[in-house]
């Protein structure tokens, strides 16, 4: 019988930093998922998402973000994808650092989002997340530039990226969910990142760049 890897090649990659471990989120894992999204993201009325999924009762979150993971993966192509990938510290889920694209064969831009439980923020590991990420996305995806937007209030998204380098790349004013919002979009590039003291290990990556046609 054949693995799962196998039929669905994203399933084997895994990214591996001194404290967390960053994977595709399978069907096994979305239990976990959603226990860590129902303990709480951010402060009541700090909503930075541009919906309102966290909020919705815990009878409707997990069916919710259940179609999220399964719309993501059944859209995946060469042309247009989006890796969320789940993040685990010391064998617990504790958010979701996403990872995507569109046109990258011409574009070699990716972009990225994520989320982490509240009970883990302010230790250092939502820079961690993104660390692997831009590692990920130039070191071994060959990626040109790395974006990221922020709510421009929200000081802690953007410390990130200012710590880790990303330059300031425009603000927009949008309307998410009937909330009108200013979304700083912040770049990153090879030359302005900030590479952490520690180095990114990568398993499963041939698997993936042969599924999305990228060139090793």
């Amino acid at each position: 019988m054949k693995e799962l890897n196998e039929v669905w090649p994203i399933f084997a990659l895994v990214l591996t930093t001194p404290r967390l471990i960053l994977r595709p989120i399978t069907d096994a894992d979305i239990p976990a998922a959603v226990e860590a999204a129902r303990s709480g993201i951010y402060e009541p009325g700090m909503n930075p998402f541009s919906s309102d999924w966290a909020e919705l009762p815990r009878t409707k979150l997990g069916a919710s973000l259940a179609q999220r993971f399964w719309r993501a993966r059944a859209e995946v192509t060469p042309a247009s994808w989006k890796l969320l990938l789940g993040v685990w510290q010391d064998g617990d889920f504790v958010g979701c650092q996403n990872l995507g694209a569109r046109d990258f064969a011409a574009l070699k831009t990716v972009k990225t989002a994520s989320w982490l439980m509240r009970s883990r923020q302010g230790k250092g590991l939502g820079k961690e997340m993104r660390a692997a990420a831009a590692c990920y996305a130039f070191d071994w995806m060959h990626a040109e530039v790395s974006e990221s937007e922020a709510m421009s209030w929200n000081a802690a998204s953007l410390g990130v990226s200012h710590s880790l380098g990303y330059e300031l790349n425009g603000v927009e004013r949008v309307s998410w969910d009937a909330r009108r919002e200013e979304i700083q979009r912040t770049r990153l590039t090879p030359g302005t990142f900030k590479r952490p003291d520690w180095t990114l290990q990568v398993t499963g990556h041939a698997a993936v760049a042969d599924f999305l046609d990228i060139s090793l």
